[in-house]
Order: C-alpha cells, then sequence, then structure tokens
C-alpha cells in the first residue's frame, strides 16, 4: 500500500517537473521506454528463473536435498535445533540455503516458505522462524546468479566482477542479522 502511494508521488512530481522545464515529450519517451526496457528485463529473466526453479524441484525429488541436509547439518542446526527432529523440515532448509548460496532467490522462496510453516507456532515468531527470516533477508551469496543475469541481459561484458562485494556485504549482513536476532531474543525472552 505505502509503496503505491510512493509510486504515485513521483509519478506527480514527474508530470508537474515535465509540465514546468516545457518537456513534456521527454517525459512520455522515457515512460515508455521504461515500460519496454522492463519487459525485455522480465522476459529475459524468466528463463533463468524457470531454468533454476526446476533445477530446485529436481534436486529435492531426487534427494539431493536429503544429502545438502546432512552436509549442512553441523551449521544449520546450531541455528535451527528443530532440524534434528524433523527431517523435512532440514530438507526445505538445506535446499532454501542452497539456493541463497547460488543466488537464486526465486528457487529459495518455496522451500524457505515451507520451511517457515513448520517451524511457525501458532501466531508467535520463534526465534527459529526469526532466525531463518534474517537469513533470508541477508541472503549469503557465494554465486549471485540472479544479478549476474540481470547485468548480462543488460550488455555487461564481466557480470561475475561484483563477487568481492557482494561476499563482503553478504556476510556482514547475514553476521548483524544474526547478532541482533540473538541479542534480541536474549531481551525478550519467553
Amino acid at each position: 500500500m505505502l509503496l503505491g502511494w510512493i509510486w504515485t508521488v513521483f509519478l506527480l512530481l514527474s508530470l508537474v517537473f515535465s509540465f514546468f522545464s516545457k518537456e513534456p515529450v521527454s517525459l512520455s519517451s522515457a515512460i515508455a521506454q521504461g515500460a519496454q526496457s522492463g519487459i525485455t528485463l522480465g522476459i529475459s529473466l524468466a528463463g533463468s528463473v524457470c531454468l533454476w526453479c526446476g533445477v530446485g524441484r529436481v534436486l529435492e525429488r531426487a534427494g539431493i536435498s536429503d544429502a545438502l541436509a546432512r552436509l549442512f547439518r553441523p551449521v544449520l542446526g546450531r541455528l535451527f535445533p528443530d532440524m534434528d527432529t524433523d527431517p523435512a523440515l532440514a530438507g526445505h532448509l538445506s535446499g532454501n540455503f542452497c539456493a541463497n548460496l547460488l543466488g537464486l532467490g526465486n528457487a529459495a522462496t518455496p522451500m524457505g516458505i515451507r520451511a517457515a510453516q513448520a517451524l511457525a507456532r501458532g501466531d508467535t515468531a520463534t526465534d527459529q522462524l526469526c532466525r531463518l527470516v534474517v537469513l533470508n533477508t541477508a541472503s549469503i551469496q557465494l554465486i549471485p546468479t540472479t544479478v549476474a543475469a540481470v547485468r548480462a541481459a543488460q550488455g555487461c561484458a564481466t557480470p561475475f566482477d561484483i563477487l568481492p562485494a557482494v561476499w563482503t556485504a553478504s556476510f556482514c549482513s547475514a553476521g548483524a542479522g544474526l547478532a541482533a536476532a540473538w541479542i534480541l531474543g536474549k531481551l525478550w525472552p519467553r
């Protein structure tokens, strides 16, 4: 709702400034060009999103998610103790974590939703659910495939040259988010 109001204000300001600058033709041209660029980018990303969502589903059905759950159990088991008693939760969490590591936010979303549903306790957000939300928001990425696909679609010759910045931002935001979740969990115990 708020975002709709923000976009409406931006649109109205654009119209006002266009009117006073005596350049309404350039505004209409920019609107048409922006709409065309948005559609082109959306179509170019659709193939990548479909591919990786399908790969995620195949990995889940082939049992590779279970193997990944065993691989990541030492790390994720400390953050999500319920993994030890719920193998389905372990598969969803590890699949979500792996998809985020590969920068596949769209493929990570369905597994993250299933993991969040398994971690939910009524209408109260548990500490584990809060940690899941923090990790998904921070999205630790080793290979930012979606961002690289956007950069490549826009004509970038080296779409992966952003790796050091992505790694630094990912680990810093995840660390800060987990620290904040831990501190707030201690300040307001149930």
